[in-house]
């Protein structure tokens, strides 16, 4: 008669038992859904953090192009067309008294044209007087001070891009005062593009 109580025990203790199951399980995936909730945020906030980065990166960029500052990625150099290779045509050196009134100054240049191709070097020797002559008189207007600038070297050489064309028949403007000074670009006109491409310095000593 003892033994049916400790039957029911027995029965009344297995559905506690089973029920314990499904609450371990909840807690596992509660622990996970946390989890990929963490990284997410954290994933989240790494972007933020980035985007954040650079658009100050651009606002200081912005910045320093309006105080005048020179803007590097406008400053870079054309890629160069490695499928017509430009000829470079060097010219006599050039010694030339600049423009300063409290001091006798002067320059000594080396310049050397970058051209389109060969058949422009034999253009440019028909009016080779006329070119250097346009040449010497940028180069003596200039001042010590100017020149010892690289944007001021920058401008010259756009100048004497400018000059040497001339006679040629060409007529280039300069960048605006203030902008940047980068390599021309290649244009095609009526007349095609302008032969001198770009104007290097191999020697410059101002004295």
């Amino acid at each position: 008669m003892s033994a049916a109580p400790a039957a029911t025990a027995t029965a009344s203790a297995a559905p506690e038992a089973t029920d314990a199951v499904p609450v371990k399980k909840g807690k596992k995936k509660l622990i996970l859904m946390a989890a990929v909730l963490a990284v997410l945020l954290a994933v989240g906030a790494g972007a933020a953090v980035f985007v954040l980065k650079k658009r100050a990166a651009a606002a200081a960029a912005a910045a320093e192009g309006e105080d005048g500052a020179v803007n590097e990625a406008a400053a870079k150099p054309a890629k160069a067309d490695l499928k017509h290779a430009p000829t470079f045509s060097p010219l006599d050196p050039f010694t030339v008294n600049l423009a300063d009134r409290e001091a006798e100054r002067y320059a000594q240049v080396g310049i050397t044209l970058e051209l389109t191709d060969a058949k422009a070097g034999d253009l440019l020797k028909a009016y080779m007087p006329a070119i250097r002559n346009n040449i010497l008189l940028a180069l003596g207007s200039k001042t010590a001070a100017q020149l010892m600038e690289r944007d001021g070297k920058l401008r010259l050489a756009a100048e004497i891009r400018r000059e040497a064309l001339r006679p040629l028949g060409f007529e280039v403007e300069l960048p605006a005062a203030g902008a940047p000074l980068t390599r021309p670009a290649s244009h095609e006109g009526e007349d095609g593009e302008p032969p001198i491409r770009a104007v290097h310095f191999s020697n410059f000593i101002i004295q």
